[in-house]
């Protein structure tokens, strides 16, 4: 229990610092390395910026989940996949945070929040068990896809660095969510899919502003 209780304190304590530190070195390439930053308006800047730290946001929560389900899961070749993932969710945590220097804008002021939160369902849904933990995983996925496939169209079409991070955002999150279901996921109800939509809905629509 001590042992436990330590790593949970250490992990929880690392993923916190994040939210509030501009990380911007990843373990892979940054995918806007070789594209043009193109003129964009202020209104265009303004809304760029907005959706990156919507992303931003989204990726501390991501972090969160996965860390706090690695946690709690019983086997340990899911726990694995949990923390790979989370790795995979710093690059973009890491891709989003250059992004918005770039753009000359802020992260969410909310990030421990979301942190705090997710870090705890994490937890929670790695206790109900793998099978559970894994399908929400991939609900959780799905939904994101679906978030990033609207910024695509809403984002400018100039700005061309923002678009290639979500793109390969869009990709690494599918990946997860065909990985969780092809591991065992179990199918959620749909109430509790309605309920993470509408939670999602409150952090995107907070962390577009703030």
């Amino acid at each position: 229990m001590r042992d436990f209780l330590d790593t949970l304190i250490i992990e929880f304590d690392k993923g916190l610092k994040s939210s509030f530190i501009n990380k911007n070195v990843s373990n892979r390439v940054y995918p806007a390395n070789d594209l043009k930053e193109n003129k964009l308006s202020e209104l265009e800047r303004n809304h760029s910026s907005s959706l990156m730290r919507v992303n931003h946001a989204g990726e501390v929560c991501a972090q969160a989940l996965y860390l706090g389900q690695s946690l709690t899961a019983k086997d340990i070749s899911i726990k694995a996949q949990m923390l790979k993932a989370a790795d995979e969710e710093e690059d973009h945590l890491a891709w989003c945070s250059k992004r918005l220097e770039e753009l000359e804008d802020n992260q969410s002021v909310f990030n421990p929040v979301w942190y705090t939160l997710s870090f705890s369902i994490g937890m929670l849904t790695g206790l109900a068990g793998d099978k559970w933990s894994l399908g929400f995983v991939e609900e959780t996925e799905k939904q994101v896809v679906s978030h990033l496939d609207s910024h695509l169209h809403k984002i400018s079409k100039k700005d061309l660095k923002s678009k290639a991070i979500i793109e390969q955002m869009k990709q690494d999150e599918s990946g997860h969510a065909d990985q969780a279901k092809e591991s065992g996921s179990r199918e959620l109800p749909e109430e509790l899919k309605l309920g993470m939509s509408r939670v999602a809905k409150v952090m995107t629509s907070t962390s577009y502003y703030f």
